[in-house]
């Protein structure tokens, strides 16, 4: 049950705990830059607003009453309590290590071959990367910042655009004649479906398209992690839609070709996630503008696709 008893102001309750703390309110007022006649009018404000005497007062000194010692151990709490939560919003408690999460996928076939860079520009931020798939909520964590595949929606942290993310199919080079009609070879490649959350609404998307051109989908390998996908990919084991943002440079390298002329736009963009107050440490800053210029390549490699293959069309989510 709740209480309509208000609490006593907070001014008096600060004059309070330093005087407790130090048993003198010549003391008191020296750490709150006010006159000793202030911290003990304060006082006097506390107790009556209470009804009880929190402070004996003798000739040179005064000592807490059992009221009084009763009553300071709470103070401290709560103002300590406060002190925290201020200092975490203002000041970062690590200015000199970076902690971030990233996506698996991303951490490992883009982020870390880059890292390098990073910290030849920032010798002094010792770096952590810890490659996860759930999205941290910062409580009771060390972590500075997440690169999260979403919408960008997060209850209580800010988020900002990387880069937008589109889909294709892709496959080994090998697995295709270009001599040859590409409806005739797709019938017998098996199509690698990639069960996971942000990319599962795709398959029936393909399978639309491949009806068009009464091609079936002949999918009997099922992996939910991108990254283990890719490797499917590599060793010719079928086709798979991909995020370009994954194989762009395996596209680039000739590694990986995308036999059908189609593309989507994925539902899920990259973000970089943190509650507000962390975009306003410098470790942050320095990271968010080196890896926004980073994942300039990766748009500039989408853009020149596309001006390389014209008849590439969109086939809308």
């Amino acid at each position: 049950m709740s209480s309509n008893r208000l609490l006593p102001p907070l001014k008096p309750l600060q004059a309070f705990r330093y005087a407790a703390q130090f048993l003198s309110f010549k003391t008191a007022a020296e750490h709150l830059y006010v006159t000793q006649a202030a911290v003990s009018q304060q006082i006097k404000t506390l107790e009556h607003a209470l009804g009880v005497e929190l402070f004996e007062r003798h000739a040179r000194q005064v000592t807490l009453t059992s009221e009084g010692e009763y009553l300071f151990e709470y103070v401290e709490k709560a103002f300590n309590l406060l002190e925290e939560g201020v200092k975490g919003i203002t000041e970062d408690p690590n200015p000199n290590t970076l902690v971030i999460s990233s996506v698996p996928s991303f951490s490992s076939r883009w982020l870390v071959t880059r890292l390098g860079k990073f910290q030849a520009h920032e010798p002094d931020i010792n770096l952590r990367l810890s490659p996860s798939s759930d999205l941290s909520n910062f409580i009771d964590s060390d972590l500075d910042l997440g690169v999260r595949l979403g919408r960008g929606q997060y209850s209580g942290l800010q988020s900002t655009l990387l880069f937008e993310e589109f889909l294709l199919p892709v496959c080994h080079p090998s697995l295709i004649n270009k001599d040859e009609p590409i409806e005739k070879q797709i019938i017998d490649i098996p199509i690698i479906t990639d069960t996971g959350s942000d990319i599962k609404h795709v398959c029936p998307i393909l399978q639309r398209f491949l009806d068009m051109y009464d091609m079936p989908m002949n999918s009997q390998l099922h992996i939910a992690d991108s990254t283990a996908l890719v490797e499917a990919l590599l060793s010719a084991q079928g086709l798979a839609m991909m995020r370009f943002g994954l194989v762009y440079e395996l596209l680039e390298k000739g590694q990986l070709i995308c036999p059908l002329p189609i593309y989507m736009k994925s539902q899920y963009d990259f973000y970089l996630v943190a509650p507000p107050q962390h975009f306003k440490y410098q470790k942050v800053m320095a990271f968010k503008r080196w890896i926004e210029k980073e994942v300039k390549a990766i748009d500039s490699s989408w853009q020149a696709y596309l001006l390389r293959n014209p008849d590439f069309k969109e086939m809308k989510v």
